[in-house]
């Protein structure tokens, strides 16, 4: 395939998408591959397709590495009501084995808007896996093996701050990972890696749900702090300020290590935190109130419904490339050297992995 060079600015980079007028392309001419060379950022790879006249270029990648778009699969994790969204279709339940053990429920695989989606119930069907006990590296394997780009955490949490009420729903930005008896990673001895965590969620993902917020009409904040407790029992009063203190935004059980995971298994990840409660911090609402998280949850969980839906439908059908790298976080973190790897440890690493493992 022929190649040519194109040189764009760095908002059409971001875009991920360009439009050049040409007078001629080389064969074939319906497709050709370019070689972006974009202002500030790394070099990209493009199909560049005829789109009215002009040769209409999609970028591969943003980031070092090559590989072309893939179709979008959208998938949820959250609670066992989640998935009772109006309009599914094709709608059916599979099971996954996955190497790391048993996941915490079946995956739903299911089309909305024509836009292929997966659900898994975090804490199984009927709520029956507390947040210690969840096998977080199975579940993110086969919503791996489940073919997802893109993963959505939709989580009750309790709220940090005066002005996130019960009902809001808060777009974090940030986590504060206070877990200890989790299994945090897919990689160890046998295979070493380390992923950046700077910027845990994706941005353009967290666009994407911003808008499908405003359009479903929802009350939400973009940006804030997730601090991750590892539970069952809710936090103590000094705890709860402590946070505060942190200026952390709210208060939950599950996003961790599920963020990082994401990560290491390269899908885009973003976190919808659902205010159920204030935490014992507020004067008026000294004590977490059970009944009263589960009356918020269940008035939660129509919005929900409502943000996935409108989610689905201005969902790109091509997964955009992720701008902070989500989606090729593995392609400098692996630090053992082939000869050094473990071959079981490989073997187990082939869904979350495989994308770079199978270049050497």
């Amino acid at each position: 395939m022929n190649e040519g060079h194109a040189f764009l600015d760095q908002r059409a980079s971001r875009l991920c998408i360009a439009t050049l007028h040409v007078a001629t392309v080389l064969a074939p001419p319906d497709k050709a591959r370019f070689v972006l060379r974009c202002r500030d950022t790394p070099r990209s790879t493009c199909v560049a397709r005829h789109v009215g006249g002009a040769l209409k270029l999609f970028v591969a990648s943003t980031n070092n590495g090559y590989g072309l778009m893939s179709d979008t699969v959208l998938g949820f994790v959250g609670g066992s009501g989640l998935y009772d969204v109006a309009g599914l279709e094709k709608v059916r339940w599979e099971r996954i084995a996955s190497p790391w053990g048993e996941p915490s429920d079946a995956v739903l695989f299911a089309e909305l808007d024509g836009l292929p989606i997966r659900f898994l119930p975090r804490h199984g069907r009927g709520h029956k896996v507390p947040p210690s006990a969840i096998n977080y590296r199975a579940n993110i394997d086969v919503m791996k093996r489940a073919g997802v780009t893109d993963l959505v955490s939709i989580s009750a949490c309790g709220s940090l701050k005066e002005e996130l009420p019960p009902g809001h729903f808060v777009l974090v930005d940030q986590f504060i990972d206070r877990t200890f008896a989790r299994e945090k990673s897919f990689f160890g001895p046998g295979c070493v890696a380390h992923v950046a965590m700077a910027d845990p969620v994706s941005p353009a993902l967290v666009d994407l749900i911003a808008r499908a917020a405003e359009t479903a009409g929802i009350a939400h904040t973009r940006g804030g702090t997730y601090l991750v407790m590892e539970g069952p029992q809710f936090s103590t009063r000094a705890e709860s300020n402590l946070y505060r203190s942190w200026g952390c935004s709210v208060i939950g059980m599950t996003n961790m290590p599920e963020a990082k995971l994401a990560r290491e298994a390269e899908i885009s990840y973003a976190t919808v935190a659902m205010v159920t409660d204030y935490d014992c911090w507020h004067h008026e609402h000294t004590d977490v109130d059970v009944a009263e998280i589960i009356r918020v949850l269940h008035a939660n969980v129509d919005k929900a419904h409502a943000l996935v839906a409108a989610l689905a439908r201005l969902f790109p059908r091509q997964h955009p490339p992720c701008p902070v790298g989500s989606d090729r976080a593995l392609e400098v973190a692996i630090i053992t050297p082939p000869e050094a790897r473990d071959p079981a440890l490989l073997a187990k690493l082939d869904a979350v992995a495989g994308r770079v493992l199978r270049k050497v």
